[in-house]
């Protein structure tokens, strides 16, 4: 009989066995993710509202795992799930269709208002899995670009500094007032998305975050989050007002600059939100430095939708996305 549940220790030894084409070094890390998972008892038990570490469900078959998924609630805004990992045994996908639904179903119940996945170009059965099957919708893609030959010598950085919380509020609207119109009801984010989280220190990354001032009014004209899971990859997220002519060059000095005074070596990639209205000026920059497209990820998305408490013989109307729950 096929049942999930939730991840726990007692399992590690056949997520060991079920991953261990990955290699021993990929395939320890993998098992050592999940064994730290796995102990977090308190962390199970919190609402949804308080969640912020990863959460994993696997499916069994007669004491057999077919497959596992792994949910991540968004950081200040655990509302909004992101599917961060599925794995089921070769070409099992109703395993994988099984997995997603509980988790909408799960998280759904709890309170959460939108679920999320980004699926490399090249998985195109597992982008029908979300599309055709599990009812996400596709807004739009990433790019990553590999920062190579990129010298800083002679480029004056621009003059960012760290972010605070209480810029938050002026770099949520910045990154919203920067999404196409098409793309704001699924992919707009709130304040506390971009202030400093309490607990970041336990997470599985480290995120640094900086503002760029326009001088005379202080206003927020680019934001910018430096991430790292391993202390070697570093990836640049930009997020720039289109209204001001600002340097790239200066921009990725400034980054680069800030990398290299805690490393000696590293790599450096950079983001390219394809939903931005600053998207395509910023890929002909990419282009014109002669980086790298090394990934494209599309962007796919799941809005729920609860309808509120009616009078007799009225429309019926219904709240969708944040809009759906009151968030403290």
């Amino acid at each position: 009989m096929a049942r999930i549940k939730q991840l726990n220790c007692f399992d590690i030894p056949k997520i060991r066995k079920m991953t261990e084409y990955l290699g021993s070094d990929d395939s320890d890390r993998f098992a050592k993710e999940m064994q730290s998972e796995a102990v977090r008892v308190i962390h199970k038990l919190v609402p949804l509202k308080y969640k912020f570490l990863p959460e994993s469900y696997i499916y069994l078959e007669k004491d057999e795992i077919l497959g596992m998924i792994t949910i991540l609630p968004t950081m200040g805004n655990p509302y909004k799930i992101n599917i961060t990992r599925l794995i089921f045994q070769n070409n099992l996908y109703d395993v994988g269709k099984q997995l997603v639904d509980f988790v909408l179903a799960r998280y759904g119940a709890k309170g959460a208002t939108s679920f999320s996945v980004t699926i490399d170009a090249s998985h195109e059965e597992l982008f029908d899995l979300f599309l055709n099957q599990c009812g996400f919708r596709h807004c739009s893609s990433e790019n990553l670009w590999k920062i190579e030959n990129f010298s800083t010598e002679g480029i004056y950085p621009a003059k960012f500094r760290v972010c605070q919380n209480s810029d938050a509020k002026k770099v949520s609207d910045l990154y919203n007032g920067e999404l196409n119109t098409l793309y704001k009801p699924s992919l707009i984010r709130i304040k506390t998305e971009f202030k400093e989280p309490f607990f970041e220190g336990i997470t599985n990354f480290y995120k640094n975050r900086y503002v760029l001032e326009e001088p005379s009014h202080h206003r927020i004209i680019a934001y910018m989050s430096i991430t790292t899971t391993d202390n070697t990859n570093f990836i640049l997220d930009l997020t720039t007002n289109n209204g001001y002519e600002i340097s790239y060059d200066e921009i990725l000095a400034f980054a680069i600059n800030e990398i290299a005074s805690k490393k000696s070596y590293f790599y450096t990639f950079i983001k390219q939100k394809k939903y931005t209205k600053t998207s395509e000026k910023f890929e002909e920059y990419l282009k014109s430095k002669n980086f790298h497209c090394i990934q494209t990820q599309n962007v796919l998305v799941k809005d729920l939708y609860r309808p509120i408490r009616q009078k007799e013989n009225v429309l019926q109307v219904f709240l969708f996305g944040e809009n759906g729950i009151a968030i403290n």
